[in-house]
């Protein structure tokens, strides 16, 4: 198939876009000069995001399939945060002509098919040449009629609670970068995140007052949700797992690690979260975030500190 360059834009976009399959939401898909998507609410969620080669992932250390699943989730998991219905995903893909072209298919793979995980669909894009791999993508939700789920609704008495894996793409990613080729779990962790797309809507089932996705570290993500609600959040270490496979600096990966993309949220006491969720500490009067009554060393993921 050579490569994207010899394909061509144009050529490239058509081989792109048949391995894209469309769900209900998408009432056009790509082909056109926009697409059109539902939004039987009348109000649309919104966020994007920008992965750069050799700041978000390796081409050594990841394939386009998991680069493309990686990409997707991340997206997908801040709608779900909003309490939202994923239902599409724009992206902009740039590389440099040199790709070959069956690279750019299975990313494109990784990216359908995690939107079919969570129930979305890749609905159009842009194709450009570049110096090295970038992607932006933009995910689109439905929030059914309900209201959107922010980081500001926390009060103090709340519990706080989480759904997903902690640590676990922190931890992948130290053995990656320490040359180490297992535990495999730990790895497959950082390469491909699965975040329980489920999550949104339990916790709006169950009343929760603030949700936000954990995609830059437990303690940094709580510390925006504090903020943003005007409180304190005390977390008790001993309601956290940390598997023996993590190593020494397991409690670190948990309070810090990013990339995971569970869910953090706060939920009243007479609503307490579902059976699928932990309880890991309690809302309270005041400001930032204490580990067992302290300020804690760990810290998260800064674009612009590393």
């Amino acid at each position: 198939m050579g490569t994207i360059g010899e394909l061509g834009e144009f050529g490239l976009i058509g081989r792109l876009t048949r391995r894209l399959p469309q769900g209900p939401a998408v009432l056009l898909g790509p082909g056109d000069d926009a697409a059109v998507v539902a939004a039987p609410d009348g109000r649309v969620a919104a966020t994007t995001d920008l992965l750069v080669e050799g700041r978000h992932f390796r081409r050594d250390w990841s394939g386009p399939y998991d680069i493309g699943r990686k990409a997707a989730a991340q997206n997908l998991a801040d709608v779900v945060a909003m309490g939202a219905r994923p239902t599409a995903l724009l992206v902009g893909f740039a590389a440099p002509p040199s790709t070959e072209t069956a690279w750019a298919e299975r990313l494109y793979d990784g990216l359908a098919d995690e939107c079919r995980r969570a129930g979305a669909s890749v609905a159009g894009g842009d194709v450009v040449g570049a110096d090295e791999v970038t992607l932006a993508i933009t995910a689109l939700g439905d929030l059914g009629g309900g209201a959107p789920l922010t980081r500001s609704g926390a009060r103090p008495g709340d519990l706080v609670a989480v759904r997903g894996r902690l640590g676990y793409a922190s931890a992948g990613l130290a053995l990656l970068a320490e040359g180490r080729d297992g535990p495999a779990e730990l790895l497959a962790a950082h390469r491909r995140p699965e975040p329980p797309y489920e999550a949104g809507a339990e916790a709006r089932d169950a009343g929760a007052t603030a949700l936000l996705d954990v995609s830059d570290g437990l303690v940094q993500d709580l510390g925006h949700l504090a903020e943003a609600s005007g409180v304190r959040i005390d977390v008790d270490s001993a309601t956290l797992v940390v598997p023996e496979s993590f190593g020494p600096d397991g409690l670190r990966h948990v309070l810090a690690g990013g990339e995971d993309h569970a869910f953090a949220g706060a939920f009243p006491p007479g609503s307490p979260p579902p059976p699928s969720w932990t309880v890991i500490g309690a809302v309270r009067r005041g400001a930032g975030v204490r580990v067992d009554g302290r300020v804690p060393d760990a810290a998260g993921w800064d674009h612009f500190r590393g």
